[in-house]
């Protein structure tokens, strides 16, 4: 949603556009404090914080959106925007929720640069375990843990474990008992 904003103030030097990017950057000033710190707390200060900062955008765009032209390229970032309000600020009431999808998408963009070399995979299941071992990687880095040394720990418990306790072995579960390991290696 941002980079509408973006796009528009570069070509234009729109002051609607800079505005908007000011305001989303006040938001990401925020987030940039409360980063890391536990989901409860992000939660309590995003509401007290950011809540009353989204409002005021939202009121100021609706504003805004009746005194410009309808297909102006102002318009139509507002209206992307407010069309994906409540996913833009579901994050708000969710502490677990990062603000954007940044993350993500960097972890996905070595997928996308290798696209043509996984064209064959050699069938549609490699493919879904390729996509799956992707995201057990990504999720890994995420939690601070080295995906080699997680594999190596799930392999060498999951024949004893129990099959309905699985989740114990997902990687955010067992990152406390592997960062002291990843540590000390290092």
């Amino acid at each position: 949603m941002r980079r509408k904003f973006f796009d528009i103030q570069v070509a234009t030097a729109s002051p609607l556009a800079q505005e908007a990017l000011d305001r989303i950057g006040e938001i990401y000033g925020i987030e940039r404090e409360i980063r890391g710190q536990p989901p409860d707390l992000r939660q309590q200060i995003r509401k007290a914080r950011v809540g009353p900062k989204l409002d005021a955008l939202h009121r100021a765009w609706l504003t805004t959106l009746r005194r410009v032209p309808e297909k102006s390229a102002i318009a139509m970032a507002i209206r992307y925007a407010l069309v994906r309000w409540e996913a833009l600020t579901r994050f708000v009431n969710d502490g677990n929720i990062e603000v954007d999808n940044n993350i993500c998408e960097r972890e996905m963009r070595a997928v996308a640069m290798g696209r043509k070399n996984y064209m064959f995979m050699g069938s549609d299941r490699g493919g879904e375990r390729a996509a799956a071992m992707y995201s057990l990687i990504g999720t890994c880095k995420l939690n601070g843990i080295d995906p080699e040394a997680y594999l190596r720990y799930v392999l060498a418990r999951i024949n004893d474990h129990k099959i309905n306790a699985l989740a114990e072995l997902l990687p955010w579960n067992v990152a406390p008992q592997l960062a002291p390991a990843v540590q000390e290696a290092a």
